[in-house]
């Protein structure tokens, strides 16, 4: 059915353009990307080694007049077992954006928390999103929600405000009401999560932010707080955040407390066509290092061109529950369109 919504509407669109139509019909844009994945590690008793469709997702977006912005994303890999890797809708939102300062946004996105969260798969630089951010910021949730890709269904106000003498602003702020229960999904214990940010920006290229998140799964109180720091400036990024959570998950026995944090660097070989980057990813299910999960991360990335690039990573991991250590390779081609 999502492919059959999905075929109708590029339909409509294309039929749009080549007749008299609305405004905002021709102002309609087709986009999406692919990630096609080569991972080998050699961890006892669970070796692997395997190509794989880490994400293909087609989004169509665009303005209502001048105020208006829309965009909906489908992800379109997978199978249809289940709902976390069958084809299903990821995006599905508007947002009023009239003011800078004050803009507002409805339906089905990113949550407003770690600066991490929001990037984009491609841009965010390594083989995977870190290992605070996926377990503590919905992507596979410490409390067993869906696999949700960080997002959720709700409505949100942000902005940026004091404008420098240059004109760039300083601050920005983020507010959003959400149900608490990931994608597609409507609220299961009437409580909603509240999660918010905001973050300085005293030099190009930096920001300096903190975020909030309270609420509850399946009437379990869920709160949690990050700090985070990035520096990105002449093809450079260096980006740290420390992620906290207060709320058992969906295995009582690993407590209610988690913690995690990374620390990377990306740094131009060639500007803007080759880098070599590294990351220190460390997350604890149970606050205590015993519980420890480390990746020890070095790669490279080459750019064919703006749409089209490379990816080669290597990482020692460290499980202190175990007390072992095993290698993963992981190779990536990664193309936009």
């Amino acid at each position: 059915m999502t492919m059959m919504a999905l075929a109708a509407m590029m339909s409509l669109v294309a039929n749009a353009q080549e007749t008299k139509s609305p405004s905002w019909i021709n102002n309609v844009k087709l986009s999406g990307y692919g990630m096609v994945q080569y991972q080998a590690e050699d961890k006892e008793g669970a070796e692997q080694n395997s190509f794989n469709l880490r994400l293909v997702r087609i989004a169509l977006d665009g303005k209502i007049q001048d105020d208006w912005y829309w965009k909906m994303q489908l992800q379109v890999n997978g199978n249809t077992s289940t709902l976390g890797s069958s084809p299903r809708i990821v995006d599905a939102f508007a947002e009023w954006q009239k003011y800078s300062y004050f803009k507002v946004k409805a339906g089905q996105f990113k949550r407003p928390f770690t600066f991490e969260n929001p990037m984009h798969p491609i841009t965010q630089g390594f083989m995977s999103y870190s290992q605070n951010v996926s377990k503590l910021a919905g992507f596979s949730d410490r409390t067993g929600e869906q696999a949700s890709n960080g997002r959720d269904i709700g409505v949100q106000v942000q902005g940026d405000f004091l404008p420098n003498a240059s004109g760039r602003n300083l601050l920005h702020y983020q507010i959003g009401v959400f149900n608490g229960e990931g994608i597609n999904k409507k609220d299961a214990d009437e409580r909603k999560d509240v999660i918010g940010g905001a973050w300085v920006m005293p030099i190009e290229g930096m920001r300096i932010g903190a975020f909030g998140w309270t609420g509850s799964r399946n009437h379990v109180s869920k709160n949690r707080y990050a700090l985070s720091a990035e520096y990105v400036k002449n093809d450079w990024t260096f980006r740290t955040e420390y992620i906290h959570s207060q709320g058992y998950g969906a295995n009582i026995a690993d407590g209610d407390k988690a913690d995690g944090w990374y620390a990377l660097c990306i740094a131009p070989v060639i500007e803007k066509k080759l880098h070599v980057k590294a990351r220190y990813d460390c997350y604890r299910n149970e606050k205590e290092m015993g519980t420890s999960k480390t990746y020890y991360e070095i790669g490279a990335d080459y750019l064919f061109n703006k749409n089209l690039q490379l990816n080669v990573e290597y990482a020692l991991v460290n499980e202190r529950s175990i007390h072992k250590n095993h290698n993963l390779v992981d190779v990536e081609l990664d193309f936009r369109f």
